[in-house]
């Protein structure tokens, strides 16, 4: 585990190191990273996935990442890439670019319905693209 409890989990696409990075998660992070796994895996049929620098990342074939994943200590930070295009804007901003986040606790309820409208806005829009 590297640092806020964030697995480290080589570089890979595919289905198969997401779920080893959840897998690696404990008690409610794990809970919580399987409800938005499951959750992005229904809105968005067919959704590319990887790990990045420890990160699990999902996209959209052709279109770039629209999705991103990290574990801290007390939240998952979840980054919609394009996230200043969604509507209503997810609540934290970002010090620089299009991204915006929303933090996964075991303190609040996991709001399922928001979540995949920012989804579902987010796969719609092209996503963010990188070499390797």
């Amino acid at each position: 585990m590297l640092s806020g409890g964030n697995p480290q989990i080589a570089k890979a696409d595919g289905d198969a190191p997401v779920q080893a990075y959840i897998a690696a998660l404990s008690g409610w992070k794990r809970e919580r990273a399987e409800q938005l796994d499951r959750l992005i895996t229904e809105v968005v049929p067919g959704v590319q996935k990887a790990v990045k620098w420890n990160s699990p990342f999902y996209g959209v074939k052709g279109e770039g990442w629209f999705l991103g994943v990290h574990t801290f200590t007390r939240y998952l930070k979840v980054n919609f890439f394009k996230g200043t295009s969604l509507r209503p804007l997810p609540p934290v901003a970002s010090a620089s670019g299009e991204a915006r986040y929303v933090h996964l606790s075991d303190q609040e309820p996991f709001d399922a319905a928001l979540l995949a409208d920012w989804i579902r806005q987010a796969a719609a829009i092209p996503g963010w693209k990188m070499g390797g």
